[in-house]
């Protein structure tokens, strides 16, 4: 963790400081090290003139760790030209982590220098080989490439049962949904669009604009069961996910009730949002509307676009984040014995995230004072939105709120430094510690643009404790693990995920700000497989490898 010097911008933030009772400086401060690190990235949305839905959506990224050399590495997901408008070709991007704060470029070389239209990615061992695979979404023929633990990927998109699938497809999520030890795939859907099934859309009468997705019908999300021999049984109608009406592109896992048993949120765009409960049976159940989840406090559904799950109170309970489109708040919910409730307003993030367009999001620690803060990628779907209304830009500035406790949050993007607050065309958001500093670092993903690399620079000293587990009897990532630590007076609690934010997925190990404590008294792991483990008087400053039914070991610092 490198420290930068005092903020410039202390003195403005004085009567917010003295109001909250916090200290005035964010703690961290960004740099942009996109450069300077290798990495060199252009997102290729196919558009060429003729405004086909695609082109607004993309793309997504991704933090994994493909050749489990402790270092993680980064994928971006690209587009590619539409067939008859041919101009240049473009890939995937994996690049590799060389330990030392730089990458190389190895999509060659890993076997994934291919063509298509993609949009997300999901990271997860579903063979429980140790190495993590990869499913890209795509608008088409979604895509499955094995990690052969070699530092190649090989496409199983047929073999594995997957293929022969085509849609749009937005974000996914590896799951455990029947706790088998196994992950399964759980798929969105957006609408039912083809080049040829184009609509033609105009905002004057004459020219064509990009239509809204009330102009399609919506199409169902997908749930693919493991079956454990490299294979996969589409059970979307058996399970209950079957839902025609649903136009999704953001997915989350949680346990809303606390069962020990995951169930998914979806982010709809239009449509009510769904939260599908685990009924246990390998059924599930939609209760977004009890819940409080489908629709906004006004009783309407919005224009959903990324979500995030996480304990943002250190209650011990599941908070949720949905990102919305211009004029819609970010939907930001707590528990509160009923179901979830829609605090955005109250909180700080609702009026300032009202005349943005939210994609990617997510809860992470960044100033590691043991609260999650909240970051949002932004940006419109339109260049010609600027002439629509005035208060509304087609790129548009990141966000980073800074939570205060109790639900209260602020926005510092301007404040924290390395650019971050200039206008871009957000759609992906992930994070991991790249640099294993200790701290989390921001990769952000731009429409028809660059990708973004923030390393995070902590200026206050606080410290963390970080634990990657694997598991034995439950699935080799243990997605789906509940992590707790106690220490200082205060309770933490994580969860292991995949999926979230928008297209994108983050680091799966789990980092815990401590502030300036230099040890935890408790760590508690609930396993997928129902197991729960605890150990006492744990190290800050230190990466723990957590092993199911083997007990617990320091690895190098960080």
């Amino acid at each position: 963790m490198a420290g930068l010097g005092a903020l410039s911008q202390l003195p403005l933030l004085e009567a917010w400081a003295a109001q909250a009772g916090q200290a005035v400086s964010p703690e961290f401060r960004f740099v942009d090290v996109t450069s300077r690190v290798g990495i060199q990235f252009q997102h290729n949305s196919g558009a060429y003139g003729g405004k086909l839905l695609p082109e607004t959506l993309g793309s997504g990224c991704a933090f994994l760790d493909y050749d489990r050399d402790g270092w993680q590495d980064i994928l971006l997901i690209n587009g590619m030209d539409w067939p008859g408008h041919k101009k240049r070709r473009s890939t995937l991007h994996l690049y590799h982590n060389n330990g030392n704060g730089t990458f190389t470029d190895v999509t060659s070389r890993a076997g994934l220098d291919v063509e298509l239209y993609g949009m997300g990615v999901a990271v997860g061992d579903y063979n429980n080989d140790g190495f993590p695979d990869i499913l890209i979404t795509c608008v088409g023929q979604n895509r499955l490439f094995r990690n052969t633990g070699k530092g190649t990927f090989v496409d199983v998109t047929n073999a594995s049962g997957l293929g022969k699938r085509e849609g749009f497809s937005t974000s996914a999520v590896w799951v455990d949904y029947d706790r088998d030890g196994l992950l399964d795939l759980f798929v969105c859907n957006y609408v039912k669009w083809s080049p040829e099934r184009d609509v033609f859309c105009s905002l004057d009468g004459k020219h064509k604009s990009y239509c809204t997705p009330e102009a399609y019908r919506g199409q169902t999300c997908w749930l693919f069961r493991n079956r454990g021999n490299g294979t996969f049984e589409d059970v979307t109608a058996a399970s209950g996910i079957f839902d025609s009406s649903s136009k999704s592109l953001g997915v989350a896992l949680l346990d809303d009730d606390q069962d020990g048993w995951p169930d998914l949120l979806v982010a709809n765009d239009t449509q009510p949002n769904k939260l599908y409960r685990n009924q246990r049976n390998g059924k599930f159940k939609d209760v977004a509307v009890e819940a409080g989840l489908a629709f906004s406090n006004e009783g309407k559904a919005r224009a959903g676009m990324g979500v995030d799950v996480a304990d943002f109170e250190n209650s011990g309970a599941p908070g949720v984040a949905i990102t919305n489109f211009d004029n819609e708040m970010v939907g930001l919910y707590r528990l509160n014995g009923k179901g979830f409730e829609d605090i955005a307003a109250q909180s700080g993030v609702g009026p300032a995230s009202k005349n943005s367009l939210g994609f990617g999001c997510a809860f992470l620690d960044l100033n590691l004072d043991g609260w999650l803060d909240f970051a949002v990628a932004n940006g419109h779907i339109d260049e010609t939105v600027r002439n629509i209304r005035g208060n509304v830009g087609y790129a548009q500035p990141p966000q980073v709120f800074l939570n205060a406790g109790k639900g209260n949050f602020r926005d510092i993007a301007a404040e924290v430094g390395g650019g971050f607050d200039q206008p871009k065309v957000g759609r992906g958001l992930a994070y991991a510690d790249f640099d294993r500093d200790g701290d989390v670092d921001l990769l952000l993903t731009t429409n028809n643009g660059p990708a973004y690399l923030y390393r995070n620079d902590q200026l206050s000293g606080n410290r963390s404790i970080r634990f990657r587990l694997v598991g034995t009897t439950s699935n080799r990532d243990a997605i789906g693990a509940k992590v707790r630590i106690f220490g200082g007076g205060s309770t933490q609690s994580r969860t292991v995920k995949g999926g979230s934010s928008y297209l994108s997925q983050s680091e799966l190990p789990l980092t815990f700000g401590l502030e300036k404590r230099d040890r935890i008294e408790r760590l508690v792991l609930e396993w997928p497989s129902g197991r729960v483990e605890e150990y006492k008087n744990l190290t800050a400053g230190r990466c723990y490898e957590c092993v199911e039914g083997k007990g617990i070991s320091p690895q190098d610092s960080y």
